[in-house]
């Protein structure tokens, strides 16, 4: 908004009665409470400097002003400014005080134009936002898992929404596979994750899964005293953890108990 507009607001609010100044406060509240949150959750990690340029990963920098209400650098190496979501998914989207309500929302699973009407923006933008925060969170995995791993495997439906030319008939609002049991229709999804929450997941292609994919998948996450834990039917599990570490063959199933 610039001045001109802004100071005939001004002379706009002297016109107010009290219930109507009472409302606009409490907007004002609720937007600046919201995005204050929002920029103290991204300027957290980075409250002294960032580590690195984004740009040339320079790490000579110094603070240059502020823009809406992110502190920005300047590299003493390119000569470039940014700030803490300069090269994120999340640069350059606005609406920073409906940034906490609609992760609340994709959190709780709630459609499109629900959290768009709660939110009072369009379905557009909360289909934007959909993207940009899924694909920010998307790297956030552990590195290992430890302890008492659980691990099985679920299928689903490969969906081919999208897809110009469909390799197979179009199933009408989901509907059911063509071939009984497992086939190459379903798509195997692989989860492991330990005592702690620690949760690593896997799309492990078209049907079930052979061994080798499965012990590319574990192997290299497992720590070496983890104990693996799996349902009676999956043996792949039993076979390449004893293959690989005599140590790891005693695993339990999920219906026995423990020692």
């Amino acid at each position: 908004m610039n001045a001109k507009t802004f100071n005939g607001l001004l002379k706009q609010v002297a016109r107010l009665t009290l219930h109507q100044r009472e409302l606009l406060r409490k907007r004002l509240d609720t937007l600046d409470g919201g995005e204050q949150k929002v920029l103290a959750v991204i300027e957290s990690p980075r409250s002294e400097h960032p580590r690195s340029c984004p740009h040339c990963h320079g790490t000579e920098l110094d603070r240059h002003g502020q823009v809406s209400g992110l502190q920005r650098y300047r590299c003493q190496t390119c000569h470039r400014t940014f700030n803490a979501l300069t090269g994120t998914t999340l640069a350059r989207l606005r609406k920073k005080d409906k940034w906490l309500g609609f992760s609340a929302a994709l959190v709780a699973s709630q459609p499109l134009r629900p959290a768009a009407a709660a939110l009072q923006v369009h379905r557009n933008t909360t289909l934007r936002w959909r993207h940009r925060f899924l694909n920010s969170v998307k790297a956030d995995r552990p590195t290992t898992l430890q302890g008492i791993t659980e691990a099985d495997e679920t299928y689903f439906l490969e969906s081919r929404k999208g897809c110009r030319k469909l390799e197979r008939p179009a199933r009408r609002r989901g509907g059911k596979a063509g071939k009984p049991g497992l086939s190459n229709e379903q798509v195997c999804v692989l989860v492991a994750r330990e005592r702690t929450g620690q949760t690593l997941d896997w799309v492990m292609g078209r049907g079930q899964m052979s061994k080798a994919e499965l012990a590319s998948a574990l192997q290299s996450v497992l720590a070496k005293d983890a104990l693996l834990v799996s349902p009676p039917c999956q043996t792949s599990c039993r076979s390449i953890m004893i293959a690989e570490k005599p140590q790891r063959s005693t695993i339990y199933d999920k219906k026995s108990s423990f020692p």
